[in-house]
């Protein structure tokens, strides 16, 4: 396996003062767009299934933060099986209606981790609120950084939507010291912006 050093910036502070989602409505009034946060990955060889349990997505601005909710935006928490978002898959991460803005960060802090090596997930899509862990063997990642940045100027435009595609690359993040050892200090980079 081939190891890299993240290149992402480690975030410890959230500020305060964050551009706030608003009404859809105002999207037809051409003062809001909507923002989708999509995951993609590369792949990890040494896996059937990868589950990411994310606890929150924000965006900056001026220093400010602001989130962006779960597609199921009462879910206090998202799942993602990483080995279904190889080879181009990719699925909705969070979303929200801001208003016309420019953004220079996005982050996403990581609640747990988990390895499968037995068999993969009968989960129909990528990312969901919760996803059943298949049956065999597992080991739960140490997670040696909770929060992954990246960086990547980008607008919500009025009256339409704006798409960032982020890679959380599973073969730069998770390293394996030892057989019984999976660790995770996430890599994450904008690969688009639609």
């Amino acid at each position: 396996m081939r190891r890299m050093l993240p290149v992402v910036a480690l975030l410890t502070a959230i500020g305060c003062g964050g551009t706030s989602p608003v009404s859809p409505s105002d999207i037809d009034k051409g003062t809001a767009g909507t923002l989708n946060i999509r995951l993609t990955d590369n792949p990890f060889d040494s896996a059937r299934a990868v589950l990411i349990t994310f606890s929150e997505v924000s965006v900056q601005r001026d220093g400010n933060w602001s989130k962006v909710p779960f597609p199921d935006s009462s879910a206090p928490t998202w799942t993602c099986d990483l080995k279904k978002l190889e080879g181009g898959g990719q699925d909705l991460l969070a979303t929200a209606v801001f208003p016309i803005t420019d953004f220079t960060l996005v982050r996403l802090i990581i609640q747990s981790a988990t390895v499968y090596t037995d068999n993969p997930t009968t989960s129909s899509t990528p990312c969901a609120r919760s996803i059943a862990a298949p049956a065999g063997s597992a080991s739960q990642m140490t997670i040696l950084a909770t929060e992954a940045s990246t960086n990547g100027a980008f607008s919500v435009r009025g009256g339409g939507s704006t798409t960032v595609l982020l890679d959380l690359d599973g073969e730069a993040s998770i390293t394996r010291p030892n057989p019984s050892d999976y660790r995770l200090s996430p890599v994450l980079r904008l690969v688009s912006v639609q």
